[in-house]
């Protein structure tokens, strides 16, 4: 920047020479450069201001707009909602194996309020509480009266309820389409399904999320896109599960149970056809989670994966099974049974009188407590646990369901010698139905392992061996006599040529301190039919009591086996097996020449 001299010596030299005052130049310079000053700044601010004119006009034709826009739209509920989120309503079906319909969507409404724009809320709020008896009319006309500008009122109506509310002709109360989980069977399966939620919500779509049950386990699935809305396929089959279910509750009631368990499990490829647990639910209507007393109560509570229960003599077979395996006895070895067995201060005892000695089979089939834990002595603790371990008797098991991770085994501390003789015959040692079942499928396939899922598959599984399958025969003969000759007479059916084990275990007490005294377990775990076994069943009931005698019964003779056979006798024929004469052993042929 050139700054000009306030005296230049020119001016000055120019001036002395006219006889002018030198000293005015410099005063007329000086009020030049000021004049210069003052129009740039002014310059500056008219700029400035300019600029933050424009920045004021484009900030109120925003907010303008907005309001605008927000004027033209139904009012929502405000949300922290991440921005660009979006809420996906549409959940994939669930189907059962034959296709059939289990869960799906259904398109209705929401009903919300806007209280600035009621003009009557005494008489909405009147007419909402005769239209929904759940709602209290004085909360609602506090609500309608107060502060708020936005207030739910139903998060879904029925047709019907929605024309009601229509009549009301109060503009304040609007609807929001939206979708919700139906399942149209009711009850059935309801353990399997578990039931839905609304996650995030807004006045035109809501977000459907599982909270239990399959629902919850492939909830991702279930909502992903990229399925493109393909039904997740399940190994269920509904005519099979309703049948179950109706046998079983009538099989409860009749036997005073308190609560009751089923499932049927295909031996070849794990899959769960059928899964009951009593008492259920309507996943439609899903009722809350208790808050105190003992969580089984709750009819949420699935006695098939979460009920942990000393499972009794349903075990022998594998103490039978594991003794043939190492090459310790077979079908006919005898095994000393006089009782009491002593083992320190602790005494083993059998139902009844077997007398001095029985076979291994006799020990099965009379169901002889003395007798497998001497088995057990033979194979030892740390085979015991090897092999029950290899059964999956030790760990959760992995079927698809959340509340199955809760199921864990309850193991002694102290696998001691005595821990060995009693968890052969099924008590220190509690597991649920679920492990029971996959466990018999071993014995029931030739000797593999299988695990039990609740998704169609698309054949047999090739598991780990953990028998041979002249032992898994051998064994299946055992409990074929077990209903022919044993404890489970009254399984029989016709036909079918049922084989399986009971179990009758003493119910612990829930604080601890010993068990009860007139409360059990009852179990039957039978597979069928025995000669080529296709499937198994395993029926538990909580705290049965059959009174059709003198005196009342309880062991699972009386109660679980005879609403096991009824199961049979109603979903063979749903699963396409038709009676058949039970082929018999050949007697010995010797050959000769001619």
């Amino acid at each position: 920047m050139i700054r000009t001299p306030l005296r230049p010596l020119a001016q000055i030299l120019e001036a002395r020479r006219l006889g002018e005052n030198p000293d005015a130049i410099e005063r007329e310079n000086i009020r030049q450069r000021h004049e210069d000053m003052r129009d740039r700044a002014r310059s500056r601010a008219e700029g400035r201001l300019l600029v933050l004119g424009l920045f004021f006009a484009c900030a109120f034709m925003a907010v303008g707009g907005r309001m605008a826009t927000l004027a033209a739209t139904e009012p929502s509920e405000p949300r922290a909602n991440a921005s660009g989120s979006s809420i996906v309503a549409q959940r994939a079906d669930i189907v059962d194996r034959q296709g059939r319909i289990l869960a799906t969507n259904l398109e209705t409404f929401s009903l919300y309020a806007v209280p600035p724009d009621m003009i009557e809320p005494e008489h909405a709020a009147t007419e909402l509480a005769r239209i929904f008896p759940e709602l209290e009319k004085e909360k609602l006309l506090n609500s309608f009266t107060g502060k708020k500008k936005f207030l739910w009122v139903r998060k879904t109506l029925s047709p019907e309820q929605k024309q009601a509310v229509h009549d009301i002709g109060e503009p304040g109360l609007l609807f929001g389409p939206r979708e919700m989980r139906l399942y149209p069977n009711g009850r059935l399966a309801a353990h399997v399904m578990g039931g839905t939620t609304f996650g995030r919500e807004g006045v035109q779509a809501a977000e459907v999320v599982g909270v239990a049950g399959i629902e919850r386990l492939y909830d991702k699935e279930l909502r992903s896109l990229a399925n493109d809305g393909q039904a997740l396929e399940l190994a269920l089959d509904l005519t099979v599960q309703a049948a179950a279910e109706r046998v079983l509750y009538g099989g409860m009631k009749l036997m005073n149970a308190k609560g009751a368990a089923s499932i049927l499990l295909d031996v070849h490829t794990g899959e769960i056809v059928s899964m009951v647990s009593l008492p259920d639910f309507d996943p439609n209507d899903r009722p809350r989670p208790l808050v105190e007393g003992n969580a089984s109560d709750s009819p949420l509570f699935n006695r098939v994966v979460q009920g942990v229960y000393e499972l009794g003599s349903t075990y022998k077979i594998f103490a039978a099974a594991q003794a043939m395996e190492l090459g310790l006895a077979n079908p006919d070895t005898v095994f000393h049974t006089r009782g009491p067995l002593r083992w320190g201060k602790h005494k083993i005892r059998d139902f009844r009188n077997y007398g001095n000695e029985l076979s291994l089979t006799k020990i099965i089939v009379k169901s002889s407590n003395i007798g497998t834990a001497r088995v057990a002595q033979q194979i030892g603790t740390e085979r015991q646990k090897d092999f029950l371990g290899r059964l999956g008797l030790l760990q959760a098991t992995p079927v698809e369901l959340t509340e199955a991770s809760g199921g864990k085994p309850l193991l002694p501390k102290n696998w001691s010698e005595l821990s060995t003789m009693t968890i052969s015959y099924g008590h220190g040692i509690s597991a649920t139905p679920m492990h029971l079942a996959a466990a018999y499928a071993a014995i029931a396939n030739g000797g593999t392992v299988v695990k039990p899922t609740l998704l169609k598959q698309d054949g047999p599984q090739n598991g780990e061996r953990v028998m041979s399958a002249a032992v898994a025969a051998a064994s299946r003969t055992m409990l074929r006599k077990v209903v022919t000759e044993g404890t489970a007479s009254f399984g029989e059916v016709s036909g079918y040529a049922v084989g399986g084990k009971t179990g009758t275990a003493d119910k612990p007490k829930e604080q601890g301190g010993g068990y009860y005294e007139d409360k059990v377990i009852a179990t039957f775990a039978s597979i069928f039919p025995a000669h080529d076994p296709k499937y198994v069943l395993v029926v538990t009931l909580d705290e049965p009591v059959e009174t059709s005698g003198e005196e009342p019964r309880r062991t699972a003779g009386w109660t679980a086996v005879p609403v096991a056979a009824e199961m049979i006798r109603r979903v063979a024929p749903l699963l396409g097996m038709r009676p058949e004469i039970e082929p018999t052993p050949l007697a010995d042929i010797t050959l000769t020449s001619n």
